[in-house]
């Protein structure tokens, strides 16, 4: 765990090299903010997966997606699709009575056109939550889980799941209890199928669902 913490800020580093140097070869490509924020992010989640798939290919000798428990043969791949609208709109109906107040996200200011619409959509929706689940549920949640058993890492797990997104819910309490909430479901579902694509996709129709309604919701 040490060895992808010491990744992490390499990762970083490497993002913003290789972003500058594509927005560089070619300015007109990467114009829209969307675009080049999604770029960046794709570039560092692609370092740090690299890593990742090091350290389990040649440190611990394992098959890389095996290892990370990335597998569709599981049982209730319909009940994940249903449970993430439902998820989505519980969660959000106990923000409500949690009284969260509204949070202007950076997001909000890279919507402006289709282009960055397209973009951004494909990264919260898709992108990002297969991501967050290969490091969390496919990496974290078995290490933690051969250390402490499965429900304290399903918590422990969905932790620092939540606190990755505290800047851009300006570290309120409130949003944070649902991101580690829904990490939390995540987790069992990981859990309960034995499979972190479970959790992938229980992600995915989450994320999706919130997304429709902060469309439909901004006209």
């Amino acid at each position: 765990m040490g060895i992808m913490l010491g990744a992490i800020l390499p990762s970083l580093l490497a993002a913003v090299v290789v972003s500058r140097a594509v927005r560089a070869a070619a300015p007109q490509a990467f114009a829209n903010d969307a675009v080049s924020t999604v770029m960046y992010q794709c570039v560092f989640y692609a370092v740090l997966l690299t890593a990742l798939y090091l350290l389990t290919v040649f440190r611990y000798a394992q098959p890389f997606w095996r290892a990370l428990g990335w597998t569709f043969a599981f049982r209730g791949a319909w009940l994940c699709l249903l449970t993430a609208p439902l998820l989505a709109v519980g969660l959000s109906a106990v923000g409500v009575l949690l009284r969260t107040p509204p949070i202007v996200s950076p997001i909000e200011d890279l919507l402006d056109s289709g282009v960055s619409q397209a973009a951004m959509m494909a990264f919260i929706a898709v992108l990002g939550p297969l991501w967050e689940e290969l490091m969390f549920r496919g990496f974290l949640y078995p290490l933690l889980e051969r250390a402490l058993g499965p429900w304290p890492a399903i918590l422990l797990s969905a932790a620092p799941f939540a606190l990755i997104h505290g800047a851009q819910n300006q570290w309120l309490w409130q949003p944070l209890l649902l991101i580690g909430l829904a990490g939390a479901v995540f987790g069992y579902a990981r859990y309960k199928t034995g499979s972190t694509a479970a959790a992938a996709l229980l992600h995915i129709g989450y994320n999706s669902t919130l997304l429709v309604g902060f469309l439909l919701q901004r006209g």
